[in-house]
């Protein structure tokens, strides 16, 4: 389990949150809950409804794509500072794909109700978060 005075450090490691200053990333860390996975555990599932986001703090994941004739795709793996979920915790849509652990999981959970209030609370740290985004969504169209 992460410390809370280690959180603030951590989250400062992740892609999607480094641009934050430390009192962004304060108030982002107090609304983290902490999860703990076995190996091979869910952690959510592909057209399900998501509960938010989720980074991992240690352990693995694989991003698993069932396609419509029921195979299935690993189209991702995850390790420590790595997310997933920001696309149904921001538009409250089915999960895209599913995710199952690799190993002994750990992840901070960001619930979606949690990420509105602070980006309705912070217009700055709601601009940045919301680059940081558009960045990652260029990457995986021009890596298409």
């Amino acid at each position: 389990m992460v410390k809370p005075d280690e959180l603030v450090v951590f989250l400062a490691q992740v892609p999607l949150f480094h641009t934050l200053n430390n009192r962004q990333l304060k108030q982002l860390a107090n609304r983290f809950v902490c999860r703990d996975y076995p190996p091979q555990a869910s952690i959510v599932t592909q057209g399900k409804g998501g509960e938010g986001m989720f980074t991992i703090v240690s352990g693995g994941a694989e991003a698993i794509l069932e396609m419509a004739d029921g195979t299935t795709t690993v189209v991702n793996e995850f390790g420590p500072t790595d997310f997933f979920g920001e696309v149904a915790m921001l538009d409250d849509g089915p999960r895209t794909a599913s995710v199952v652990t690799t190993e002994q999981t750990e992840c901070l959970v960001l619930s979606r109700a949690d990420f509105i209030t602070l980006m309705e609370n912070d217009a700055e740290m709601a601009t940045k978060i919301a680059v940081e985004l558009a960045h990652r969504l260029r990457r995986a169209v021009g890596a298409m």
